[in-house]
């Protein structure tokens, strides 16, 4: 048994085929980073396998049956390299599986926006933003998971197409990313008691948030994600502690903006 909580991080593998990890996570791009930071912090010495949809990012501005499409390939992607959980860490894939119904998976899945749902409901909130992609917020499933746990509830959903490029190309700093963030918040209600991210995107632009929100709590799901994934494997000491990143885009390209965003949002 290892002892300690050193981590090793493996950026990329050669051979796919021969990919594995106890915990299977996968995005549309970067902001799955913010998800594996939780889980690492609650699961420090667990084997990831992190998997990054880059050849069709962003997933925000395609069509339902493609978004299904997609999922069902990256569900497939994971439970071939035998990882014993997958943890959703991309909000419009969780969107469309609440639509439309869940692909079949051996692995179990963890649902992002359930843990949203959980969190709201444990915070007590009443009176809630969701800030998402055009095609989570089209597919309405924040508002009904929400409405469906917490009765009485009143959800806003706003969509924030700009975000993700600017995150993905590395820009979550700057006068235009802030003001960016500005802008989607503007059409939120003045009376919000909380914000939700509904892209794992967005926790990487938290400071943005706070200066267009002031005193609103703002809600990573991810923090309850990562908590229902130690509830479904037990708080393992074993495995190698290795996170092993995978991009279906251009390796050395992610390779690149997963260094860059590691250095302007340490912890990731």
């Amino acid at each position: 048994m290892r002892s300690g909580n050193t981590r090793r991080s493996i950026p990329f593998r050669t051979n796919p085929l021969s990919d594995s990890g106890v915990i299977g996570l996968f995005d549309s791009g970067l902001g799955g980073l913010t998800v594996l930071r939780r889980v690492r912090e609650r699961l420090p010495l667990v084997d990831v396998l992190f998997f990054a949809d880059q050849a069709h990012v962003p997933y925000g501005d395609r069509t339902h049956e493609e978004l299904l499409r997609l999922l069902r390939a990256n569900l497939a992607r994971l439970d071939e390299r035998g990882v014993e959980v997958i943890v959703m860490a991309c909000n419009t894939s969780c969107a469309i599986a609440e639509r439309y119904g869940w692909p079949y998976s051996r692995a179990p899945v963890i649902d992002l926006i359930e843990s949203a749902a959980l969190a709201v409901e444990r915070a007590g909130f009443r009176r809630i933003g969701v800030v998402a992609t055009a095609a989570t917020v089209g597919a309405g499933s924040y508002g009904r998971t929400l409405r469906k746990r917490i009765a009485g509830i009143d959800v806003v959903e706003v969509p924030a197409p700009a975000l993700v490029p600017l995150v993905e190309a590395g820009m979550v700093t700057g006068a235009q990313t802030r003001a960016a963030v500005a802008e989607v918040c503007s059409h939120l209600p003045l009376d919000l008691e909380a914000l939700v991210y509904g892209c794992t995107h967005y926790p990487l632009l938290e400071e943005h948030f706070h200066a267009a929100l002031g005193g609103v709590a703002l809600i990573d799901p991810a923090v309850v994600q990562a908590q229902r994934a130690a509830d479904t494997l037990g708080d393992r000491t074993g495995g190698d502690a290795t996170t092993t990143y995978l991009t279906s885009g251009d390796e050395g390209a992610f390779h690149d903006a997963v260094a860059r965003l590691m250095a302007l949002a340490p912890g990731l």
